[in-house]
């Protein structure tokens, strides 16, 4: 019997539209020897929604995507909207998205594939075996807080005010995603928070704590940010799952990325208690390739993997897609970004293309 599903796409900015093309090419093959359907529904978000409405998120793009079952999301941003005002930004427009379908758990995998062993900046030895799994507060914190602002002072002198705040509702339903995870990876949670110095950090630490009880198959432990920086770059294979808050998580992750070799291989799934999740590329819109055929669309095209496993509860389709990536690294083919001695560097769209022939030779 076969399954349909109603799937918006937010190409978004810079190299975008180029590798969407190529992952929306790859998940209707998959589709189609699956017995999966896709209707696809094209929107605006980013720089691209600003140029066309003056609106990095129109809202109906938004109503797009509440009646979707998922959204991808390509990539947004640019040199071109960098001097606009917060409010116009592209990225003003990528959290609103994030509050209006109230996605509050990032899931970001940082996995060294053996194929790309070699583009690390760090030695074989420190990163082989790395698969790590961070989960990000996406909708609280600092990010979100009120007050924020810049604010003139009694002396007439501009103070900017930023607030980190959580509610106790908040830490718990992002750590019971965290715990759950981490029962499914190898049964190790590492929470990472502040808690020397900031008083929403200790809050965060109680809580996770007293998460802990319930999930006794789950070995806890708990680090300070700046030593959790320090640790993913001198040893990475001692991490499994790490949940963290969003603006921790922000760095955290990029970190985590960036022991793979190339942000350009990794996505990321966002998650709320119910509704569409969005499945996109953790690296930008690179716009000064944009156009050029250069882009890597791995990334994206994993992140269509993603979105089949956690969204959509298709797993077998989802590891089709994994396997044709890793064959498609055994086989020596990469972008330029990924490129290494005896590999053949292919571009974008003839990466899908390659792709392609590998699934329906599977």
């Amino acid at each position: 019997m076969t399954q349909s599903y109603q799937i918006t796409l937010l190409p978004g900015d810079g190299i975008g539209p180029e590798i969407m093309a190529v992952a929306v090419d790859i998940l209707k093959v998959v589709g189609q020897q699956q017995n999966l359907t896709f209707d696809f529904t094209e929107a605006l978000i980013g720089g691209a929604a600003i140029d066309a409405v003056e609106n990095p998120l129109p809202q109906q793009t938004l109503d797009t995507c509440r009646q979707s079952d998922a959204v991808l999301l390509a990539a947004i941003g640019g040199y071109k909207w960098d001097a606009l005002p917060r409010h116009l930004r592209p990225e003003t427009g990528l959290l609103g998205l994030r509050a209006g379908l109230e996605l509050f758990a990032n899931l970001r995998p940082a996995q060294i594939l053996p194929q790309l062993i070699d583009a690390s900046s760090l030695k074989s030895e420190v990163v082989e075996g790395v698969d790590i799994m961070v989960v990000r507060e996406l909708t609280g914190g600092v990010y979100f807080g009120e007050p924020k602002g810049v604010f003139s002072t009694e002396t007439g002198e501009k103070r900017g005010v930023n607030t980190m705040a959580y509610t106790v509702a908040e830490i718990d339903r992002i750590g019971r995603v965290a715990f759950e995870t981490a029962q499914k990876r190898g049964g190790k949670l590492c929470s990472v928070d502040k808690a020397n110095v900031l008083e929403v950090s200790q809050l965060w630490r109680d809580r996770i704590t007293a998460l802990s009880s319930e999930y006794p198959d789950v070995e806890l432990s708990h680090l300070y940010v700046d030593n959790a920086a320090m640790q993913l770059v001198r040893c990475p294979k001692q991490f499994d799952t790490i949940v963290t808050s969003n603006l921790f998580g922000d760095i955290l992750s990029d970190i985590a990325a960036m022991l793979t070799g190339s942000i350009g291989m990794l996505p990321s799934a966002s998650l709320g208690a119910d509704g569409p999740g969005v499945f996109e590329p953790v690296h930008g819109s690179a716009p000064d390739i944009a156009g050029q055929d250069k882009a890597n669309p791995l990334a994206q095209v994993l992140s269509v993997a993603m979105m089949l496993r956690y969204g959509l509860d298709q797993p077998t389709a989802a590891e089709k897609i994994e396997s044709a990536v890793l064959t498609l690294l055994a086989n020596g083919y990469r972008t330029g970004d990924i490129q290494s001695p005896g590999t053949t560097v292919l571009g974008c769209q003839a990466i899908g293309e390659t792709l392609i022939q590998i699934l329906n030779q599977g």
